[in-house]
């Protein structure tokens, strides 16, 4: 939020406005990430001795990316014309689902010794087809490709002509005084206020219903076969998703994917509590994978009907910081809630670690996870009187419906 009016409002007026910032970063990063093949699989092997180093790095590799992103969607407001704006969102959703796959599924697969002794390698290895180094160094190339294209092929022009709007270029200062003055109308105040609570109905779903499944048996596995599955869902319907926010009623996808989410939410907590105590079968294992891709299938459409919103009602002299001041408070909106209904969560659990007869070790209570990790290390069974999951899902889901 301070770091997007710089970005804005300084920048070289000849090599392009978005491509001052853009370029060098991208040259940066493929510099880091080039450094990071050599070094990367050396300080994850131990990370205690190495803590501050991996924290260093990637918190440079955050701010870097945080400011391309800023550059970037302030790019999109000029680079599209009016009547496809809306189609901003369906590029990022395409571009952050495709890097998603990639470096989750596919590198974890392609990481994985289990996997690659199976279906790769002929005799079998102690360690997994792709290391992380050479991950990094591999897109180390490829941002350095994309960004030679940009500077030999891609010219920034001037905004594309909206009507009657005349560009004006602000300072610094002026950026500030500006977005200041816009956080401070009446509609801005509400939408604002939205961004920072809508999401609190879904925080018990996204955060807490995986790790509940995985504790009744599902594998992990079997998650990873769900983002499988996810991944064109996420980009069919981000595309349509942009259309339909083309409308006279440009949030109405956002509302509709809100009451999906709150069902599926619901659902989920049925899918915990109804999960097969012999084991998981085939049919029931549809169910899961039915309500995780219906609910992140509703996010998709949540979160490209907001884009397409936002990218609509920005303004394109002060785009990045526009955007990015809406977008970080939509995230945040998702954030902040998780560690207050996770500590409730374990506050409203019931449950006791008991023993089996003559053991000496005496029962106690196993509501946190570090309590229920230290019960199976004990080799007592933490008994499950009441679970929060059950409780703060359901005072989210009625918040919400508020």
């Amino acid at each position: 939020l301070f770091w997007s009016p710089i970005v804005d409002s300084l920048y070289d007026r000849k090599f392009g406005r978005r491509k001052s910032w853009i370029v060098p970063i991208q040259f940066v990063l493929a510099i880091v990430f080039w450094w990071m093949g050599s070094h990367i699989d050396t300080l994850i092997r131990n990370p205690a001795d190495n803590i501050y180093e991996i924290t260093y790095l990637f918190l440079a590799i955050v701010f870097l990316s945080a400011t391309q992103d800023i550059a970037v969607d302030g790019w999109a407001l000029t680079l599209l014309s009016k009547e496809n704006l809306s189609y901003a969102s369906t590029c990022q959703t395409v571009g952050i689902n495709c890097g998603f796959f990639l470096s989750f599924t596919v590198f974890l697969a392609l990481n994985s010794s289990e996997f690659s002794n199976k279906y790769i390698f002929s005799t079998p290895r102690d360690e997994g087809f792709l290391q992380l180094g050479s991950y990094m160094a591999f897109w180390s190339l490829i941002y350095v490709l994309v960004t030679m294209y940009l500077i030999l092929f891609k010219v920034e022009t001037q905004p594309v002509d909206r009507g009657d709007e005349q560009e004006v270029e602000y300072g610094l200062v002026e950026t500030y005084k500006t977005i200041w003055r816009i956080c401070k109308l009446p509609h801005m105040r509400l939408f604002i206020v939205v961004l920072f609570f809508a999401k609190i109905g879904f925080i018990p779903n996204d955060s807490i219903t995986k790790l509940k499944l995985i504790e009744h048996g599902l594998h992990k596995e079997d998650m990873a076969l769900a983002v499988l599955i996810d991944f064109p869902v996420q980009i069919f319907f981000g595309y349509y998703a942009a259309r339909w926010s083309q409308g006279e009623s440009k949030m109405k996808p956002w509302r509709v994917a809100f009451i999906l989410r709150l069902i599926c939410a619901a659902l989920s907590m049925a899918t915990v509590h109804y999960f097969p105590q012999t084991g998981l079968t085939n049919w029931y294992f549809c169910i899961v994978i039915l309500t995780k891709v219906t609910s992140s299938m509703a996010g998709t459409v949540q979160f490209v009907g907001l884009s397409a919103f936002i990218t609509q009602i920005a303004d394109p002299v002060i785009g990045g910081t526009y955007m990015t001041l809406l977008n970080t408070l939509s995230n945040f909106g998702g954030t902040w809630p998780v560690f207050f209904i996770m500590r409730a969560v374990d506050y409203f659990t019931r449950a006791t670690c008991e023993f089996s007869e003559g053991s000496e070790l005496l029962s106690y209570s196993c509501s946190a996870q570090e309590d229920r990790n230290r019960c199976a290390k004990d080799g007592g069974v933490c008994n499950v009187a009441w679970d929060g999951y059950y409780i703060m899902s359901s005072v989210c889901i009625l918040a919400a419906m508020a």
